[in-house]
Parts: C-alpha cells; sequence; structure tokens
C-alpha cells in the first residue's frame, strides 16, 4: 500500500516537474521569437516552419513575395522543390496565421478563393498543382501575384461536380 501512495506522490512530483519545465521551455521561445533576429518564425512555429527556414538560411528554400490584389505584399518561404500545390498551402497557413493574430477566429473559404483567383508569375498562371515551381522560372526573391481566374466553359477546367439529387429528373414528365 504503501508503495502505492508512494508512486502516486512520484508520479504527482514528476507531473509538476513537467509542468514547471514547460512553462519554462514557453518563457525562454517567446523570449527568442521576439528577438528582431527572429522575427520570421511564426509565434507557433510548427517542426516544417522551423525546417523550411533552416533550410532557406542553408540555401535550400527559396522566399516568395506574394503579391494581394489590393496592392500589398507578403512573403512566404518554400523549399526549392516545392510545386504550386505547396505554395499555396504555404500562402494559406501565412494567411491564417495573419488573420488569428490580428483579429481572432476569423474563417476563409480557400474553395471560394482558389475557384476565383489564380497565382501568377510573370503574367503566366499557375494552375497545374503538381508543377514544379522552378519550372516556371520562380527562384529566391521572386513575386507572384494573385490575379483573378475566370473558369472556360469550353475547357472544362476545374469544374464543379453536380450535386447528386434525389429528385432530380422527376419534372421531366
Amino acid at each position: 500500500m504503501e508503495s502505492s501512495g508512494g508512486k502516486r506522490e512520484d508520479s504527482v512530483g514528476d507531473y509538476n516537474s513537467d509542468r514547471v519545465k514547460k512553462a519554462k521551455l514557453q518563457s525562454t521561445l517567446a523570449t527568442l521569437l521576439d528577438d528582431p533576429i527572429l522575427s520570421d518564425v511564426p509565434k507557433k512555429p510548427t517542426l516544417s516552419d522551423v525546417d523550411t527556414l533552416i533550410n532557406l538560411e542553408l540555401g535550400s528554400a527559396m522566399r516568395i513575395s506574394v503579391l494581394k490584389l489590393d496592392s500589398t505584399s507578403f512573403d512566404v518561404a518554400v523549399l526549392n522543390s516545392a510545386t504550386v500545390k505547396d505554395l499555396k498551402v504555404a500562402i494559406k497557413k501565412k494567411v491564417n496565421d495573419a488573420e488569428q493574430s490580428q483579429m481572432g477566429h476569423r474563417h476563409i473559404s480557400w474553395k471560394h478563393v482558389w475557384a476565383n483567383f489564380c497565382l501568377a508569375y510573370h503574367n503566366e498562371k499557375l494552375i497545374n498543382d503538381a508543377v514544379l515551381l522552378q519550372e516556371f522560372g520562380i527562384r529566391n526573391n521572386s513575386q507572384v501575384q494573385f490575379v483573378p481566374y475566370v473558369v472556360s466553359k469550353n475547357l472544362n477546367k476545374h469544374s464543379k461536380r453536380r450535386k447528386h439529387r434525389f429528385f432530380h429528373g422527376l419534372n421531366r414528365r
């Protein structure tokens, strides 16, 4: 009995010790992230964010400036081997993080964004998500921009799937 009570106290002690260690780590991390040298690190960085920034410093990633329709811009970092899809994911993460920190919870319908706008580099639309950015000539410090994207009915690209309706066809009689 005494041993189980002793284990319980030890586990509570370990828990409190772990909490203190985690609080110290969070405090140290917050202090580091406030340093101007680390201004490009997000407030709550993921391992992939840190990995991409390290690769940027090592030269195996690139910083791309994204010009919005209101003529403001922001930078994202992606690996040199990134595709258009990877760039879109980086943009989505950057915008969502900025919106969250500035305005609290705000939902952006990225499905709507990508259905009505696309990215362009030197007037060439980046429509195929699987194509490498380097195939478009995008390098470090390049600038891409959002442009309106109108889907052509003849090409059937990005066509919207018709929703199955249970009563579809009943009014033909």
